[in-house]
């Protein structure tokens, strides 16, 4: 799991029949200080928004409780707080 902000939406009209109705956001996040920033598209059914800091969840954790939807990053959810968090 990795913490993220949102930066941006994504929008495709032609998908897998799973993913259809589900949002997807893009995310941010550095792995270290040091570090360019890297940015994944996550599916987001919690409502997160541009701007927030998220937790998101990879690979086959990722793809639970979604049935089998093919999917490699779920944002799982909102930070409120954080003691260390440079994004």
């Amino acid at each position: 799991m990795i913490i993220g902000k949102v930066v941006g939406s994504v929008v495709s009209t032609r998908k897998n029949e799973n993913l259809v109705g589900n949002k997807f956001m893009i995310v941010e996040f550095s792995e270290a200080k040091d570090m360019p920033k890297k940015k994944i598209v996550a599916i987001d059914n919690i409502g997160a928004g541009v701007g927030e800091v998220v937790l998101v969840a990879l690979g086959s954790a990722a793809r639970v409780g979604l049935n089998d939807t093919p999917i490699d990053a779920a944002i799982v959810g909102i930070v409120d707080s954080c003691s260390e968090l440079e994004i």
